[in-house]
């Protein structure tokens, strides 16, 4: 019953400030203050007003908001201990079974993973690039001589 009067009365004075502010001819400013003014009272005529003061002063309600959160609070840490182990049993369980040997890499192309040699062969010795280093010179001494330096 407070609530609703108390809704009704910043109502009324939205209201007036909305006259006030019309007469000094700021007439959408006016209006905007009027709005404002009449969201309290359409709250207070469509109940929403009495549900919330019965909600915020019942114990049970509250209970059931701690309940709530209690919930809430349990799917979090479940989720994070999920997180942290790597997925559910079954996932990780899934992930064991599917594993590649440790020699591979996860995702690597053959190229990349080479053959190995023999047992009791060498691995074969690395080719020098033939003289590279000449040629880039060779580019950069023209680009200097057609400049003139």
């Amino acid at each position: 019953m407070i609530a609703e009067t108390v809704c009704s009365a910043v109502a009324a004075a939205g209201l007036g400030i909305a006259v006030v502010t019309a007469y000094r001819k700021r007439y959408l400013t006016a209006t905007r203050i009027a709005a404002y003014a009449l969201v309290p009272l359409g709250l207070v005529m469509t109940g929403v007003v009495e549900w919330l003061a019965d909600t915020a002063f019942s114990p049970v309600a509250w209970a059931g908001f701690g309940v709530l959160g209690l919930s809430w609070l349990m799917f979090a840490a479940t989720r994070t201990v999920e997180r942290r182990r790597g997925g559910t049993r079954k996932e990780r369980k899934a992930a064991r079974e599917t594993a590649t040997p440790a020699a591979t890499a996860p995702g690597a192309s053959a190229p990349a993973l080479g053959q190995a040699p023999a047992r009791g062969q060498s691995p074969a010795p690395r080719q020098k690039p033939a003289a590279q280093g000449d040629d880039d010179f060779s580019d950069i001494e023209a680009i200097l001589k057609k400049h003139g330096i």
